[in-house]
């Protein structure tokens, strides 16, 4: 497409009146508090997300906790790399997927000392970030009940964000927080019968 000079005029235009946009909503975010966010949806990234603002975190010199529910495996690249930050501690407390482990009580059990744990970092104002990875699946199959995870989560230190990760968002949660995605499936390489790869899935 060749460019002319009206053309690069309009364009100009056009981002002069973005730019006065753009300008206006950052002059009236004056507001600076912790930020409880909510990853979920059927796509895949929800928890890569989450890691990806931990990494943002400790480039600015914060404490992160990491408490990570139902996923019961210790051998991911995520956590061999971030546990030799010393600014984050991390926590699996799960004993695997629902499906594999075929015990609601064992799995409630694990979900409960998982909260503790998340208790103790929201109780924390040293902490900068919490991450509480897959909390939305506890939550959706009953394991821990919504209004005392939100109670716990608006009584965090008022500079503490938070991070909740998981399919399934009740409507409570995704109520009660500042930003949420929801993550949609357009394609993904299981489908295809392509097998989960250490660096990528895990």
């Amino acid at each position: 497409m060749t460019d002319t000079p009206d053309r690069d005029a309009r364009h100009k235009a056009r981002m002069e009146r973005k730019k006065a946009v753009v300008d206006a909503a950052i002059a009236a975010a004056t507001d600076t508090r912790g930020v409880l966010l909510v990853n979920t949806g059927n796509g895949k990234g929800k928890s890569s997300a989450a890691f990806g603002v931990l990494a943002r975190a400790i480039g600015h010199g914060m404490k992160v906790g990491v408490v990570q529910f139902v996923k019961g495996r210790s051998d991911t690249g995520e956590e061999a790399f971030f546990r030799r930050q010393p600014e984050v501690e991390w926590h699996v407390m799960g004993d695997g997927f629902t499906w594999d482990t075929q015990d609601r009580s064992a799995d409630i059990a694990s979900a409960r000392a998982g909260w503790e744990q998340a208790r103790r970092f929201l109780a924390d104002p040293a902490i900068g970030l919490v991450v509480l990875d897959e909390l939305n699946i506890v939550l959706k199959y009953g394991y821990l009940e919504v209004a005392e995870v939100i109670a716990d989560l608006q009584a965090r230190p008022a500079m503490q964000h938070v991070i909740v990760t998981g399919r399934g968002a009740p409507e409570a949660l995704v109520e009660a927080a500042d930003t949420v995605t929801d993550m949609g499936v357009v394609k993904h390489a299981f489908k295809a019968g392509i097998a989960a790869q250490a660096g990528l899935e895990f």
